[in-house]
Parts: structure tokens; C-alpha cells; sequence
């Protein structure tokens, strides 16, 4: 029997009372207690202050050995951990003014689906695009929008409908898939692979139909993207982009000035999609509800990508009448509409409030 040390039993409570109360993330700073983020809202634990050394111990102990030389040279680390009888959580340790910090977020066990994740009539845009045989699918949205889980769900729908082989390069593992109809192969960065870099570099001799690839986070990763999408490869990733527009223009930014030619025939050849999202708190205020904004890379998509007029792009996400490409003010509108999120909270989390205060006005301006 595994003997606990008293500050991993110490931290082990603290993620117990965090998954139990619905917590989607705990943060430990040295010499103050636990606090969690409940519906987006951060909030302090009742419990005794966690000190730097009980921190440093808990991070010591548990980093995976190959990972151990980053901590002591860099400072800062990511890694999975797994509490008994409690779950596992991806983790983010760092140092700040020479104190120990660790951000913990909880990784849920059972994959969701479209219906659980409450998308409402996102869903059919999302199974259009799950549809693609080849191309780059990106879900983009900040630290804590839920991409994660609709990416989740949407590979979550290709098992269950179609036969795939699906190779995901994930840092950490965020959900165990059942094989079903498709047949996945999960590979973690510092257990499976050492580097990221590896991982990308061997996986199109895997033989997938379709690469999770957890983060775009570098030329490198979008050219390894392009290649397995030019040669009939469906690739799954994320982005840190608040918006579709915002989201093209960073992947632009991977390309330097004089190869902006031909980084648009290679977006506008193998992109096949955005999904942005957001949270924004329920009416009722027991939860959040996803708001989205979607983009659906047809001919005349890919066309206005390759001509450099990506500012057009906008105009087509507020007029289409396509169920896979819209505005997040279209989807916003259409929660407001149902009740599902007040008024205030929808212009508030709008990217063009006043845009969205005419249309709820019933004032629509066509483009």
C-alpha cells in the first residue's frame, strides 16, 4: 500500500471538495489557501494556507521523471496527475516572486455529447463540419471556454458514427475515449513521447484519418497540420483566438511577410473550418451556457482567403443562412430569444454590443 505524504493528502482534499462542488479549476498559491473557479467566478476555500515547501513537495513528487529536469531548469512544468478516487487533473506548476504555484484543472472522465454540452442548434453546424474528409478543423477560445469539450464532442460523434482511425498528440491527455465505431490511439506528451516535436514528426506514419493535435502553438505544428490535410488527412486542433477573425489573422502570424502569398493558397486549401467559443453565464445563474461563432470554409470562403480580402469574412458570418457558419451575435441573439441568457450578460459578452442591441430591436443590416 501507497503511503500518502500529508501534503499530497493535504492537496488530494482540496481536489475532492473541488470535483464534488463542480469545480472546473483549483489554483494553489504559496502561504494562501486553496481557491477554486466556480461558474467562472473565483472563490477561497476554508481551509489552513498551503506553504511553498508543500507545494514544491507536491510538485516534486509527482512530475513525471522526464519532465523533472524542466522544473529544475525552467521553473515551471505541465503535467497530468491522477488523485485515488477523485479524477485527474492537468497541472500547471510555476514560480512567482520565488514562491510555488500550482494551477490545477479537472479533466472529466466520461467524454460529452453534443446534447450535454447544451449547443441547442450549434449542433447541426458542428456535425456538417465533423462531415469533412480532409482538411483542419480549429476550435479556438480563451483559457477556460469549454474547447476542449466541443472538440471532445465532436470526436465523441465521429466514434459513434463513423469507422476512423484517430491518433491524438495531447498535453496532457484531457479524455479517454472508448473505441466504437472508430478505433483511437491517445499518445501523452512526457509519457507516451518525450517532446511534442517527436509525436508530430512520426504521426502521419501512424496511418490516422484523423490527428487531434491538442494546441496549434507554432509554425512548425500548422505546416505539419497543412501537409497531413494536403494528403487526406482530417486534423483537429486548437487556438487561443477570440473570434474567427482573430483567428485567421494567427494563422498568418505563423508565416513571415514575403510567404504571406503562399500561406493563402495554403490556409485557403486546406482549412475547412472555425469553431469560437465563449461561456457566458446561465439566466438562472446556476451555470454558463456556450455561445459560438462558426465558419464553415466553403468556395467562397476559401476564394476571399486567397485573395487577401479576409476583412469580407465578417459580412458573410452575420448574413449566411448556411447552419455551419454564423456570428457570435447570431448565437447570442438566439440565447437571449430562448431565455437562456439575460440580456445585460449577452451585450456584454458580444464582440459588437451595438450591433446586437439593434438586432434584438429587430433592426438587421444586410451585407
Amino acid at each position: 500500500m501507497t503511503t500518502i505524504t500529508p501534503h499530497t493528502e493535504m492537496i488530494n482534499d482540496l481536489l475532492k471538495l473541488a470535483v464534488e462542488s463542480g469545480v472546473s479549476d483549483v489554483i494553489i498559491k504559496s502561504n494562501k489557501p486553496g481557491y477554486v473557479r466556480l461558474a467562472g467566478k473565483l472563490k477561497p476555500v476554508d481551509m489552513d494556507p498551503i506553504t511553498c515547501p508543500e507545494a514544491e513537495a507536491f510538485v516534486v513528487e509527482h512530475v513525471p521523471r522526464v519532465f523533472k529536469q524542466k522544473w529544475d531548469d525552467e521553473g515551471q512544468v505541465d503535467f497530468a496527475y491522477s488523485a485515488d478516487g477523485v479524477g485527474r487533473f492537468r497541472v500547471n506548476a510555476f514560480h512567482q516572486r520565488g514562491l510555488v504555484s500550482i494551477v490545477m484543472r479537472h479533466i472529466k472522465s466520461t467524454v460529452p455529447n453534443f446534447g450535454q454540452l447544451g449547443l441547442g442548434t450549434t449542433e447541426e453546424g458542428l456535425i456538417k463540419l465533423c462531415g469533412a474528409k480532409d482538411g483542419i478543423l480549429l476550435v479556438c477560445g480563451a483559457t477556460g471556454s469549454g474547447k476542449s469539450s466541443t472538440m471532445a464532442a465532436m470526436l465523441n460523434w465521429i466514434n459513434q458514427n463513423l469507422d476512423k482511425h484517430i491518433v491524438t498528440i495531447e498535453d496532457p491527455i484531457e479524455y479517454t475515449f472508448q473505441d466504437d465505431k472508430s478505433l483511437f490511439q491517445q499518445r501523452e506528451i512526457g509519457l507516451d513521447v518525450p517532446s511534442f516535436g517527436l509525436a508530430i514528426k512520426a504521426v502521419l506514419r501512424q496511418n490516422p484519418d484523423i490527428i487531434l493535435i491538442g494546441e496549434m502553438r507554432d509554425r512548425e505544428t500548422f505546416e505539419t497540420a497543412i501537409s497531413a490535410a494536403e494528403t487526406g488527412h482530417l486534423v483537429f486542433s486548437t487556438m487561443h483566438a477570440a473570434t474567427v477573425a482573430q483567428s485567421l489573422t494567427r494563422l498568418f502570424e505563423f508565416f513571415p511577410a514575403e510567404e504571406v502569398v503562399q500561406a493563402r493558397r495554403a490556409i485557403a486549401g486546406t482549412l475547412r473550418g472555425f469553431i469560437c467559443q465563449k461561456l457566458i453565464p446561465t439566466m438562472e445563474g446556476s451555470g454558463r451556457v456556450p455561445a459560438n461563432e462558426i465558419l464553415n470554409a466553403d468556395a467562397t470562403v476559401r476564394n476571399l482567403i486567397l485573395e487577401g480580402q479576409n476583412e469580407k469574412i465578417q459580412g458573410l458570418l452575420e448574413s449566411s443562412g448556411d447552419s455551419a457558419t454564423f456570428s457570435f451575435n447570431k448565437d447570442i441573439y438566439r440565447l437571449i430569444k430562448a431565455g437562456k441568457v439575460s440580456k445585460q450578460d449577452g451585450l456584454k459578452y458580444s464582440p459588437n454590443p451595438q450591433q446586437l442591441e439593434m438586432n434584438l430591436k429587430g433592426i438587421f443590416i444586410k451585407t
